[in-house]
């Protein structure tokens, strides 16, 4: 079999320099679904040399703004024509269904469209006040210049949009580095950007390990910017490195939210059945693999135990399988490692005293599948409360005032999302503005729209993606100031 060539440097199609592979491998059977490169350094430092050329050159920097625009618009157009079959890539190697695959695919052609509008429709700067007729100040926003975009397995497609459509939008060269689990949409996305007429240069990418691939980016001396969506652990190193070039640093780093839900909520059949519909789409979309997942249930005590015993009982309903197969509701985890992680946090919860309503343990059978997981009688002193687990596993706290509900939701290192459930108006404003997340869902989860802003408080990272500021992270601000009629200051006596 040939090296495969899932390298793209200065427009070229390209194996590792070392001729290392990776298995790609199939969540859903444990199957080998493709080979890719394994980058090292080198090919790291050749994307970097190649985006720097690239962006000094300034063709793209240079380009004017409507033209950037109508390419990402183009990219857009290729991401709907080719809908189907990137959908079944992301489905195949991330092992969420194929639905959820399409909805990724949808979701990064409005990416594409929300920054293209929103450079089209900006003005040539702002124009300053300076008190006299004689001077022109104006504020200008450049590009950053060559940005390293390090993105995660479980939206790899998704998430590789949230950066390179604003870094593109701004003008700037990029080297992306995917997760080396799930690295197969996104070379499906750099095609189509080549497929849209992006200069040889522009986008660059590189597969391979976190280390040596995104430590090298991250610490690289020409690398003018780093945005990272990821772990905790992985996001502290990016930022160590980028420290020494004090180069900007963008991080998305997970969360751990809280979905509170008040006995007023649930009044009515129609109120009761849409809170628990949407606790389970909160917890258990993705195998719960998602930054946002509503993996903490809080709930109103003198409804937990209705509540909970239906949540668990439609949990236990839900069809796990491949994700390509009709009927299917809900896909493996990613791979052999998540799996054992998430066993393990449940072990811990229940070592710990936490008390299994639904599954608890793998079914029978291949691939990385567990079963979707509700513990009952939890306590912010576990881990499983803790900690992101990043699996289908729910954890269940209950409270009794509506400080308590609120001192529960923001007793967290992390500040990613939550949302709050309540038929009282007046209640959903003070909790949605008490709770220290970057986004607040009022009754509903889930939801986000490109033109607002994402991110967290705490520990879920800095910075923020999509949205206006989403933009303004790939952009340096610049004061143009003009003096029209330049004379002699006479500080100085000469």
């Amino acid at each position: 079999m040939s090296e495969p060539r899932t390298i793209h440097i200065a427009g070229t199609w390209r194996s590792a320099l070392s001729g290392a592979t990776r298995e790609v491998l199939d969540p859903a059977d444990g199957s080998v679904l493709a080979l890719a490169a394994e980058g090292g350094a080198a090919d790291a430092d050749a994307a970097v040399s190649a985006a720097r050329a690239a962006f000094d050159g300034g063709e793209w920097s240079g380009t004017p703004v409507a033209e950037r625009a109508a390419l990402l618009r183009r990219t857009a157009k290729l991401l709907q024509r080719d809908r189907e079959r990137i959908a079944l890539v992301e489905s195949r190697d991330a092992g969420k269904t194929l639905e959820e695959g399409r909805v990724d695919v949808d979701c990064v052609s409005d990416a594409f469209r929300y920054f293209a509008d929103l450079v089209a429709a900006e003005s040539a700067g702002r124009v300053v006040d300076a008190g006299s007729p004689d001077i022109h100040s104006v504020v200008v926003h450049e590009p950053v210049g060559v940005c390293a975009l390090i993105t995660p397995w479980n939206y790899p497609l998704l998430q590789a949009s949230w950066k390179i459509a604003p870094a593109l939008a701004a003008g700037n060269t990029f080297v992306l580095k995917p997760s080396e689990i799930t690295p197969l949409s996104t070379v499906e996305l750099i095609r189509l950007l080549a497929e849209a007429g992006l200069p040889a240069g522009v986008a660059n990418l590189v597969t391979g390990a976190g280390d040596p691939v995104g430590a090298r980016l991250s610490a690289h001396p020409d690398v003018d910017l780093v945005s990272f969506t990821g772990g905790l652990a992985s996001g502290t190193k990016v930022m160590r490195a980028a420290a020494d070039s004090v180069k900007k640093v963008a991080l998305e780093l997970g969360g751990k939210n809280p979905n509170v839900v008040f006995a007023d909520a649930c009044t009515t059949e129609e109120g009761f059945d849409t809170a628990v519909d949407q606790a389970l789409n909160a917890a258990f979309m993705h195998s719960g693999q998602v930054c946002s997942a509503g993996s903490r249930l809080i709930v109103e005590d003198r409804i937990a135990q209705r509540f909970v015993s239906e949540l668990a009982r439609r949990a236990d309903r839900i069809r796990l399988g491949r994700g390509t197969d009709p009927g299917v509701e809900c896909g493996p985890l990613v791979s052999a490692a998540q799996l054992a992680r998430t066993q393990e946090y449940v072990d811990s919860a229940l070592a710990e005293g936490a008390v299994v309503r639904s599954g608890g343990s793998r079914p029978d059978g291949p691939g990385y599948f567990y079963r979707p997981t509700v513990l009952d009688g939890c306590h912010r002193g576990m881990r499983v409360v803790r900690e992101e687990v990043f699996g289908p596993v729910l954890t269940v706290e209950t409270f009794h005032t509506e400080d308590e509900a609120v001192a529960l939701a923001n007793d967290t290192e992390y500040g990613l999302a939550g949302a709050v459930w309540t038929a009282d108006q007046g209640r959903a404003r003070r909790v949605a503005g008490r709770m220290r997340h970057g986004t607040v869902w009022i009754n509903d989860f889930h939801p986000y729209l490109p033109q607002a802003e994402w991110g967290g408080f705490g520990k879920s990272g800095t910075g923020r993606e999509l949205g206006p500021a989403g933009l303004a992270e790939y952009r340096e601000t610049k004061h143009v100031y003009q003096n029209l009629a330049p004379r002699p200051v006479r500080w100085f006596a000469g």
